[in-house]
C-alpha cells in the first residue's frame, strides 16, 4: 500500500505506509487506560515495599521459628536417645542425615547438649563428634543466615538497651573473639549467640569460624559421654563429665566479673 510519493530527478518514488502495528503502538493511551496503568504499578510498588520491609521479614522469621519449634514438639528428635537409629540406615549415610538433621533441629531451638550425647550414643565418640561438629556450624550457619537476611535490618533499631548496646559492639568489632568465648563457656544459650551475631555487623567468616573451633571442647566431652553412658563409673565417662562441668562454672565467674562493665556501658 502506497501513501506519498516524491520526485527525485524526474522520478518517481513510494513511500509505503505504517503498518497498523506501528501506528497502534505509538498511539497515546486514553486517560483512563494510563490511570488503571498507573495505579496497577503503583499498587504492585507498594505491595512490593510491605513484603520486603524489615517488619515483614521478622515477622516470616518468627513464623518460621514457630513453625520449627512446633515441628520438634510434633516430631519429637529426642526419642533417638531411648529408641535408636533407624535401622535402615548405617555407616557414613547415617551420619550425613543425622548431621542435617542436627542443623536443623539447633534452629528449632533443640538443646545441642541433647543432641551431641545422641551423636555419640550412636556414632561413637569420633565419628560422633564430627557428625555433631558438622551439624552445629550447619544449624549455626542457617541461623545466622535467616537473622541476617530477616531479621538484622528490623531489629538493629531497638538496641537501646546499655547491655544490648555492649553486646553488639563487642560482637561488631571484636566478632571473632567474642563468638569464640561464647561457644566456649556454655552460659549462652546456642541460639542466642547464633542471632545476636546476626543483627551484629559481624561477618559470616569469622562466626563460622569461631563456632567450629570453640565447639570442640564442649561437644566433644558430651560425645564421649554419650558414647560411655552405659558404663557412668568408667575414667572416659567421668573425665568427659568433668570437662562439662568445668566450663560451665568458668563461664559463671566470667559473667559474675563482666556483669558491673555490661552495666556500664
Amino acid at each position: 500500500m502506497l501513501d506519498a510519493t516524491t520526485r527525485s530527478g524526474g522520478t518517481v518514488t513510494a513511500v509505503p505506509a505504517a503498518p497498523a502495528t506501528e501506528l497502534s503502538l505509538t498511539a497515546e493511551l486514553s486517560p483512563a487506560a494510563e490511570l488503571a496503568v498507573a495505579t496497577r504499578t503503583g499498587l504492585a510498588a507498594r505491595c512490593t515495599r510491605v513484603l520486603l520491609s524489615p517488619w515483614s521479614r521478622l515477622s516470616l522469621l518468627l513464623v518460621l521459628l514457630a513453625a520449627s519449634a512446633s515441628s520438634v514438639l510434633l516430631f519429637e528428635p529426642q526419642r533417638l536417645l531411648s529408641d535408636g537409629w533407624p535401622p535402615q540406615l548405617s555407616g557414613a549415610a547415617a551420619a550425613v542425615v543425622f548431621g542435617v538433621a542436627y542443623g536443623l533441629c539447633t534452629v528449632a531451638f533443640v538443646p545441642r547438649p541433647l543432641l551431641n550425647l545422641a551423636a555419640g550414643a550412636l556414632f561413637g565418640s569420633q565419628l560422633g563428634l564430627a557428625t555433631a561438629l558438622a551439624g552445629t556450624v550447619l544449624g549455626a550457619g542457617i541461623a545466622f543466615g535467616l537473622g541476617r537476611i530477616l531479621g538484622q535490618d528490623a531489629l538493629r533499631p531497638l538496641l537501646r538497651a546499655r547491655w544490648l548496646k555492649a553486646a553488639d559492639g563487642q560482637l561488631s568489632r571484636h566478632g571473632f573473639r567474642t563468638m569464640m568465648m561464647a561457644r566456649l563457656f556454655p552460659g549462652v544459650p546456642f541460639w542466642a549467640a547464633n542471632y545476636c551475631g546476626a543483627v551484629s555487623r559481624m561477618g559470616w567468616l569469622p562466626f563460622l569460624l569461631a563456632t567450629a573451633l570453640g565447639s570442640i571442647p564442649n561437644t566433644a566431652a558430651y560425645a564421649v559421654a554419650g558414647a560411655r553412658a552405659s558404663a557412668p563409673t568408667s575414667p572416659a565417662f567421668l573425665i568427659a563429665m568433668g570437662f562439662i562441668a568445668l566450663p560451665a562454672l568458668a563461664g559463671a565467674v566470667v559473667a559474675w566479673r563482666k556483669r558491673h562493665h555490661l552495666r556500664g556501658n
